[in-house]
């Protein structure tokens, strides 16, 4: 293998390895649902996002007031189940100013690649959109789009296809992103 084949080749595989960062976001945010799984070993919090029973803790807003929204085919308007999960993300994040967020826009499979990216963007900056009218500071919300690239099921039917049409509301510690 010539050396101009083994520099192409070692290109690539840094290349890739610098898509795969589960961690570019902060403890937990990137994976395939946008968070990382609470607890850890004996009860000891390894996964930096607190107490689920704490109630400033990522962990609770997470479990208890819910940290995702789903959405119909091909569509961004918000249900009436997401509008009550986002009514209680707003009430939480107004009363801990210390956290911002990161929306995340994620599709099925269903479609192109360019398609699912600016469905994902839709959906993302609707939940942004009503995160901020009912008071959360725009300055504490980011938004991105995922489109169909991180799916929480991997399959070909509506049972996976509707649990990856989904938004995800990812805190971090610090009022800007």
């Amino acid at each position: 293998m010539t050396l101009a084949a083994k520099s192409l080749l070692l290109i690539a595989v840094l290349g890739l390895a610098a898509c795969n960062n589960p961690d570019r976001y902060g403890v937990g945010a990137g994976g395939p649902g946008g968070v990382g799984g609470p607890g850890g070993a004996g009860g000891i919090d390894t996964t930096g996002l607190g107490d689920p029973n704490n109630p400033t803790s990522i962990a609770f807003f997470n479990q208890r007031v819910g940290d995702r929204v789903l959405f119909a085919v091909d569509q961004s308007t918000l249900s009436p189940e997401a509008r009550s999960v986002l009514t209680a993300q707003a009430g939480w994040l107004n009363q801990n100013p210390g956290y911002a967020a990161i929306i995340e826009g994620h599709a099925d499979e269903q479609g192109t690649r360019e398609y699912n990216l600016a469905l994902g963007a839709r959906r993302a900056a609707a939940v942004q959109n009503f995160l901020i009218s009912q008071g959360v500071a725009a300055n504490r919300l980011r938004t991105i789009s995922y489109g169909k690239e991180r799916p929480i099921k991997v399959c070909s039917d509506e049972a996976c296809w509707s649990q990856n049409r989904r938004s995800v509301t990812v805190l971090s510690a610090g009022a800007g992103v």
